[in-house]
């Protein structure tokens, strides 16, 4: 795995940041990328890796960002898109979901993906190799304890979009698969998920899950790490749940 080059989005969450840190354990070359500012300067400056700050919900940006590292790091042969999440909102009825938010968080957790993966496949398919990760969740697959409509619709989304691509790229020797994570204390919004929930709620909750544990960041970054290894090469168009048995 020396020999390859990772892009990692998402990294100023703790699942982005936790497989960026396992990547480069495993002495994969990592580049980190998330929404420019101080947030991804300090993920760069603690977790000691090279970033680039791009808007992936914007095409032009994202192949900006595509462009400079091919040109300091050589391109891409691995894509975890740890990208994602409900953009600040909270669940609501039906009849008060507001497009502009739906639209922001199809952006991120599906739109994304689609910009990436047209950036980066090219040099993937000339190398005849490469890995493309994307992190869906839980609610791609059933409906979401977010109660956010968009969430749940944008990660079904993206476990058929995962789908798709596998289908189309696995020719080339492309695997695509998705981590579909159980509750994981990885960042503000799901600190304040799981405080809502009240003592009574967390307990049920710790009951479902057959480990009797939350997941941590480092769970899904041994997911991910594994799924873009050598070993890993005739697994794809694979959603793997890594929620203590939660399914």
């Amino acid at each position: 795995m020396t020999a390859r080059t990772a892009l990692v989005t998402g990294v100023v969450g703790g699942i982005g940041a936790a497989i960026a840190t396992r990547l480069a354990a495993d002495r994969v070359q990592v580049i980190m990328t998330d929404l420019p500012g101080e947030a991804l300067e300090e993920a760069a400056a603690r977790l000691g890796l090279p970033a680039i700050g791009a808007d992936l919900g914007d095409p032009a940006s994202v192949k900006e960002m595509r462009d400079w590292i091919v040109t300091n790091h050589g391109a891409p042969d691995i894509l975890v898109n740890a990208a994602g999440g409900v953009r600040n909102q909270v669940g609501t009825s039906l009849e008060d979901v507001d497009p502009a938010a739906w639209h922001s968080i199809f952006a991120i957790n599906v739109d994304a993906t689609l910009y990436l993966a047209q950036a980066l496949v090219p040099a993937m398919k000339a190398a005849g190799w490469g890995r493309i990760v994307t992190i869906s969740s839980g609610a791609g697959l059933r409906p979401s304890l977010t109660g956010i409509h968009a969430y749940t619709a944008a990660k079904h989304a993206l476990v058929g979009l995962t789908k798709q691509l596998s289908l189309e790229l696995g020719q080339h020797g492309i695997t695509v698969n998705s981590i579909a994570p159980g509750f994981v204390l990885s960042n503000p919004a799901t600190q304040r998920q799981w405080e809502a929930y009240g003592a009574e709620g967390q307990a049920q909750l710790i009951s479902r899950i057959h480990t009797r544990r939350l997941g941590a960041p480092e769970d899904i970054a041994a997911a991910a790490a594994f799924l873009t290894g050598p070993e890993a090469g005739w697994i794809t168009g694979h959603i793997l749940s890594v929620d203590g048995g939660i399914t």
